[in-house]
Formats: C-alpha cells, sequence, structure tokens
C-alpha cells in the first residue's frame, strides 16, 4: 500500500516506478480527468497523495484487465456503476481472446508440422489416400532436397490447412492426368497438337494445389521427371516412355509461349 500521507504527496517520477507506468501516461491522465494528483508544489509539479495512488493503482488493474479509460472512468466515478457486472463481462471478452489465442496456437504448432513433415498425416492415411506403394517417408525426403525453397514454403502452408479429405480429392486429380497423359500416349498425341498443349495446362492446374508452376519452371520440372530416377519410373509405370513423352509436350507448349526449354530456369 502507498506509504505516503496527503501532506507530503509523491512526485509523479516517483509515482512511475511505483506503478509501473510512464510519466507520460500520468500526464495524460491528468489531462483527461481520470486521475489528477491532489497536491501541486510552489513551482506547479504535481504530487500524488496517498488518495491518489489508491485510485492509480485501481486505474492500473483495470487497464491490464483490458479496460478501456472510458470505461475506467466510468466505474470510479459513477457511485451506482455495476462494478461486478462490467468486470463480468470483461471476464467474457477476456475467454474469448483466449480461446482465439488457443486456435492461433494450434494453427501456428499445424503450420510448424507442416514445415517440418510436409503431410500432416500418419504412414497409415497416407497408404489410404496415395496407395500401398506410397514411401511415407517421401515428404521427409523433399524437405531435406527442397525445404529451403519457396514452392516448399508454399507448399507446407497449403498442407497445412488440409486435411484427409481434401488431400484425397488432390491424389484423385493427379491420379486422372496420370491416366489421361497415358491414354494420349497411346493414342499418339503430338507435342505440340491442341490435345497435348490442352494436357499441359491441366498439368499445370493441378500442379498448382501445391504452389503456383509457372511454364518455365513446368519446363524445369518436366527435365527432372526424365531424368531423375524415381519421378522417372513413376512415369514410365504409367507408361514406358511416359516421363520423356511427357518433357517433349512440355517443350513444345513452352517454345509455343516464346519459351527456349534449353535456357528455361526455376523462376
Amino acid at each position: 500500500m502507498p506509504d505516503t500521507t496527503d501532506a507530503d504527496g509523491l512526485p509523479v517520477g516517483q509515482v512511475s516506478t511505483r506503478l509501473g507506468v510512464t510519466v507520460r501516461a500520468l500526464h495524460h491522465w491528468d489531462e483527461i480527468g481520470l486521475a489528477r494528483p491532489s497536491l501541486r508544489t510552489a513551482a506547479g509539479y504535481r504530487l500524488y497523495t496517498a488518495g491518489d495512488l489508491e485510485r492509480l493503482h485501481r486505474i492500473v488493474v483495470y487497464r491490464e484487465i483490458g479496460l478501456g479509460l472510458d470505461r475506467i472512468q466510468a466505474i470510479l466515478d459513477d457511485s451506482t456503476a455495476d462494478v461486478p457486472g462490467a468486470l463480468r463481462a470483461q471476464r467474457t471478452q477476456v475467454a474469448e481472446r483466449i480461446d482465439r489465442l488457443q486456435q492461433l496456437g494450434a494453427g501456428l504448432d499445424r503450420m510448424i508440422d507442416a514445415h517440418e513433415r510436409g503431410l500432416l498425416l500418419t504412414a497409415e492415411q497416407q497408404a489410404a489416400i496415395f496407395g500401398p506403394q506410397w514411401d511415407p517417408d517421401g515428404p521427409a525426403q523433399a524437405r531435406q532436397r527442397w525445404g529451403g525453397t519457396t514452392q516448399w514454403r508454399q507448399y507446407a502452408e497449403r498442407s497445412a490447412s488440409r486435411g484427409p479429405e481434401e488431400l484425397q480429392a488432390i491424389a484423385d486429380a493427379v491420379a486422372a492426368l496420370d491416366r489421361a497423359l497415358g491414354d494420349a500416349m497411346d493414342a499418339d498425341v503430338t507435342p505440340g497438337s491442341p490435345e497435348a498443349n490442352q494436357l499441359v495446362e491441366r498439368h499445370r492446374e493441378v500442379f498448382a494445389s501445391y504452389f503456383p508452376l509457372t511454364r518455365q519452371m513446368q519446363v524445369c520440372l518436366g527435365r527432372m521427371y526424365e531424368a531423375d530416377p524415381a519421378f522417372a519410373a513413376h512415369y514410365d509405370g504409367i507408361r514406358a516412355g511416359l516421363a520423356a513423352w511427357f518433357r517433349q509436350i512440355v517443350d513444345a507448349d513452352a517454345r509455343a509461349h516464346g519459351i527456349d526449354p534449353d535456357t528455361a530456369i526455376w523462376q
């Protein structure tokens, strides 16, 4: 409790230190009539009495629980004010804020997990969605390979908000595209033809579920699908030679859009 008397009030600097509020705040509260010092020195300096400090302590407490200055002044100055009612209302707001912060914390946890794991699914859930041939270590390997890229961050942040149903829909779209590519190759669809270009565009649209894919980036993917043993095995497992054919249709589409596949870079 304050150890001053009405006769020997404390100057504003000591009150600031004692209450943990700034001198500027004390001056502001004085100016708006919320907490005016009862005394002044001969030179005009503010002096706060024990009664002033008691009011200031209440202001600090009310402010810490989130009440606005107008509401605090009404509570302190209106003898008919429903103080318990005001505090209950504030408690409800605090509870709602705590709930929002807990939801935000849970979302941040999912975001962190997504950045570190790629997919927020168990090995069993991954197998159910992507098939028994799916390697559950694939996302971890992808993070090790591409974890420092903008595209990994985009992929991870989208994954954080997706549940099994949405991931299943994406997996179904990818599988349907793979079948369409295989069927088009069987039908001798020519690279650069409207049918081939439509498939290239469809690939970009499906891939956008992970992150935005430019045509130059798509050319780089086509190279990787053909050169990387794991990706080549996937596409050639659908149809023999599909990885090379896919690169051909991507390169032809790129040329039609003024991109030289031989000099395309990841941008």
